[in-house]
């Protein structure tokens, strides 16, 4: 056999046993008359030892020629370690080798396989098989494991069914756009990869079965991000006889059970918030809640002076930055020049400076006095100590703007403990949102969203106005689910399709499957999907979901490790009907 134990879990009481270990060489330390091998697998690292006086002499030769990432496979006696290294748990032992055998020799590796690597990003994607013998890139993905076995469990044990569902399928409009697949038995014609479940899940509840969900892939032809990828994984979720209370019960409760087990975190209630309320309070429907930084707007408090700046925004308002006082004048003006950065786009930042003697200092003193500035910061919530940042504009370019304001500030202050968690239900978001560039509407979530039932008779007189009955669950700024009550009535689904712009003709073409179903008593339902990615870095500490997945692509959606998109050669165009046009 290849091992009787692992490089993990040797200890004391193993002292004196015959064991054979195999794994890959991490480091050698080569004092001429003595070698030390640090050994590593997946389980952990136990230190090797050739003596010169101990060790037969040809094995004591072999171990001379080892290298770095060598795989090995040895015979010793374990004995207790004369300097135990208390920072590995095999650190009390070591093994006194007595027969080596060389399995596969490595080249040099092109970067050192450490914890803390010499290796950049772009260079370890592109060998990322290697990285991934690296401690936290393997604990990341243990811990990715651990969390997908939670929820199943969790999920079954509420009764859900997990069904797969198709990953070829009709390509459809709206959302982002489709990864397409062409097909050789049908020219000409085309699958689409899933960007969601949504319309078999849908599905799904007109077949009874209640409960269903699904660890899924999901593909979306979409510029990327660090917490983008162009595949990604949902925990796909649906449930018939339901209204909202019922999913955000339930799904809450397994929010609450993953931070509970992995996190050792109780909670009561999560918190609730209004997309409105979201928006005037922090400037995104995602909002951070573990620090403070309010919006504070102060158009009646501002607007009075001979500031033309001001005079002539749409929306002024202000953010109190805890202990910024101290700011020096470079520091502001370097803030300045971050918010008129094309990614934020701010024309300017006016600051007001909270001294701890009660007075104030601002940019704008020429305008303003004492007591503008005193109630500037009483609507804000500043304080002695605090800075005050104000910016003014478009209102909704300039919730934005402050929002990313407040992300970063809260970056360079410390505020965003990743150790630290604060989930938030946000609620009654519109249910359509407008496009000026195409002058029409798009749906704010899907095309199969319900409204509210209060707020149906205003699709005839004020679509804009309408609530969706629909629902974020947000973790640290992030959100980490989504999902709404679906349309049910065949009639409801007809007319949302009218507004977004669907002929009859090109909603039964699209959707006609759907429409069809909802002929045969289709229940009322809904559902919810957690982003799986970004709810397990966000459980591990973590905000980048590249670091939970194995084979991640990069910022250009590439995967440099195969070189991936890459041409296909002729014959295989032709085969699919396919012409490239240059």
């Amino acid at each position: 056999m290849y091992r009787t134990h692992t490089c993990g879990e040797l200890r004391l009481s193993h002292e004196k046993q015959q064991v054979t270990l195999s794994g890959w060489v991490q480091r050698i330390r080569n004092k001429g008359f003595m070698i030390w091998v640090d050994l590593r697998d997946r389980y952990g690292i136990t230190q090797l030892i050739f003596d010169e006086e101990r060790t037969d002499k040809t094995v004591f030769e072999q171990a001379k020629t080892l290298s770095r990432e060598d795989v090995i496979q040895i015979q010793g006696i374990v004995i207790k370690r004369e300097a135990a290294n208390a920072n590995i748990p095999t650190g009390e032992v070591e093994i006194l080798v007595t027969a080596l055998t060389l399995l596969n020799h490595s080249e040099l590796p092109p970067f050192t396989i450490e914890d803390n690597t010499d290796g950049g990003e772009d260079l370890r994607m592109k060998y990322r098989y290697l990285d991934i013998r690296r401690t936290p890139v393997r604990d990341n993905l243990i811990f990715r494991h651990k969390v997908g076995i939670m929820v199943r469990n969790y999920l079954s044990g509420q009764g859900f069914i997990e069904v797969e569902t198709p990953v070829l399928i009709k390509s459809t409009p709206e959302g982002a756009r489709d990864f397409v697949v062409p097909s050789r038995m049908n020219p000409g014609e085309f699958y689409a990869l899933p960007q969601s479940p949504q319309t078999f899940k849908q599905l799904l509840m007109v077949g009874g079965l209640d409960k269903y969900f699904q660890i899924v892939k999901c593909f979306r032809d979409e510029d990327l991000r660090a917490d983008r990828q162009p595949e990604f994984t949902q925990i796909d979720c649906e449930m018939s006889f339901v209204e909202q209370e019922d999913v955000i019960s339930t799904f809450e409760g397994l929010a609450k059970h993953l931070l509970k087990e992995l996190k050792g975190l109780d909670f009561g209630a999560f918190p609730r918030m209004t997309y409105a309320e979201a928006m005037k309070t922090y400037g995104n429907d995602k909002p951070d809640i573990r620090f403070g930084m309010k919006f504070g707007e102060l158009n009646d408090l501002a607007q009075h002076r001979d500031f033309k700046v001001f005079n002539e925004a749409e929306l002024v308002v202000g953010i109190a930055v805890p202990g910024a006082n101290s700011y020096t004048r470079k520091e502001i003006d370097a803030l300045v020049e971050w918010v008129k950065r094309p990614q934020v786009g701010a024309s300017g930042m006016v600051y007001v400076k909270c001294n701890e003697d009660g007075s104030f200092k601002s940019s704008v003193d020429k305008f303003y006095n004492e007591d503008d500035l005193k109630a500037w910061a009483e609507r804000t919530g500043a304080k002695a100590g605090d800075l005050i940042c104000i910016l003014s504009g478009k209102a909704n370019k300039v919730r934005g703007q402050l929002s990313a304001l407040r992300m970063e500030l809260a970056e360079r202050l410390g505020l965003r403990n990743p150790d630290e968690y604060a989930p938030l239900w946000v609620v009654d978001f519109p249910l359509l949102e407008w496009s000026e560039e195409e002058e029409r509407f798009f749906a704010m979530h899907h095309p199969f969203t319900s409204p509210k039932p209060e707020d149906i008779p205003l699709l005839d007189s004020n679509p804009g106005e309408v609530r969706a009955n629909a629902y974020d669950l947000v973790l640290n700024g992030n959100e980490v689910g989504g999902g709404s009550i679906r349309i049910f009535n065949q009639e409801l689904q007809a007319k949302m399709f009218q507004l977004l712009g669907f002929t009859p003709e090109q909603a039964q073409a699209q959707f006609g499957f759907l429409m069809n179903a909802f002929k045969y008593g289709a229940p009322p339902h809904g559902g919810l999907a957690f982003g799986f990615d970004r709810l397990v870095a966000l459980l591990g500490g973590q905000e980048t979901i590249r670091d939970f997945i194995a084979f991640p692509k990069n910022n250009s959606g590439r995967d440099v490790m195969i070189d991936a998109p890459s041409p296909i050669d002729e014959a295989q165009l032709k085969e699919l009907s396919i012409q490239l046009v240059n």
